[in-house]
């Protein structure tokens, strides 16, 4: 690749501007942050709220649903709502930018080789399935539950299909995800509450208008400051505060790589912007670790 970078040859796209130097930056680094957004699972399937909203999500709004009033007004819709969407999420499997960054959190994690944590705006599992560990969701997580009540964390499989006994199940239910399975998902009723009885679950969901969970974003402004590589993938750096975290890292000192095939509001302050997907950079990336 043109340049003269030594980790060229790991470099599969010499399209993609900015790969070289943002490969050059990963090897050498120690203590990585990698902070993701929504455009780290779009590859996967998983549809992000500022996509043409078609179909089902035109329908059913994250904007119209995601709301304590919205909750309040029909728990039984945004209940289902929302079931629907883990099982949405729960079809589609992490893609090679999540499986990338889970093996440099591997090779990186061996003794004396450094750290690599990872803080995410997504509320899906794509991570973890992939083997990474996950420091921080900082918008929560759809498979993360609560009592709306009493607050105490609860346990729920999406699969088993809320409060009712009727439902999708056996050879002849709809796919998941589905405008079927949505059909057949409306109505729910969200569990009792079995610590206080009398509340009923909600998602872990940070909704509209809800503060952050206040210990992950902690843990995301601490790992910031002592990292001095931060990885900043599929945001809009739209969205406060985490649209602020990637300043955290250039304010510490730290080289700011960002993964995105748009330009955005942060793209001029980054160290490097490289124009392409999570899925077709970060193993580029992971690659001149691994190297």
């Amino acid at each position: 690749m043109p340049g003269g970078s030594v980790y060229s040859g790991l470099v599969t796209d010499p399209d993609l501007s900015g790969l070289a130097e943002a490969a050059e930056l990963a090897h050498t680094a120690h203590r990585v942050v990698v902070l993701t957004g929504a455009g780290m699972s779009a590859e996967s399937g998983v549809p992000t709220f500022r996509e043409a909203q078609t179909g089902l999500w035109e329908r059913y709004s994250p904007e119209q649903l995601a709301t304590e009033d919205a909750w309040f007004a029909d728990p039984d819709l945004v209940w289902s709502w929302y079931q629907w969407r883990a099982r949405l999420v729960r079809s589609c499997s992490p893609n090679a930018g999540h499986q990338a960054i889970a093996a440099w959190q591997r090779v990186l994690g061996n003794p004396g080789a450094g750290s690599l944590v990872i803080s995410t705006q997504n509320v899906d599992d794509l991570h973890e399935r992939a083997g990474a560990d996950v420091l921080a969701h900082l918008h929560g997580s759809l498979f993360d539950y609560r009592c709306a009540d009493c607050g105490t964390p609860a346990d729920h499989d999406p699969g088993s299909m809320g409060g009712k006994e009727s439902g999708p199940a056996g050879p002849s239910a709809p796919a998941a995800g589905s405008e079927a399975d949505l059909e057949q998902l409306l109505r729910l009723s969200p569990p009792q509450c079995t610590a206080c009885g009398t509340g009923r679950l909600r998602p872990g969901i940070v909704w509209f208008g809800e503060m952050l969970p206040e210990q992950a974003l902690e843990d995301t402004y601490s790992a910031l400051e002592d990292c001095d590589l931060a990885v900043v993938v599929g945001t809009s750096a739209l969205v406060q505060p985490a649209a602020s975290l990637p300043y955290v890292a250039l304010g510490a000192g730290a080289a700011v790589v960002e993964v995105n095939p748009e330009v955005t509001e942060f793209s001029t302050a980054a160290t490097v912007h490289v124009a392409g997907t999570a899925a077709s950079v970060l193993p580029a990336l992971a690659r001149s670790v691994l190297g």
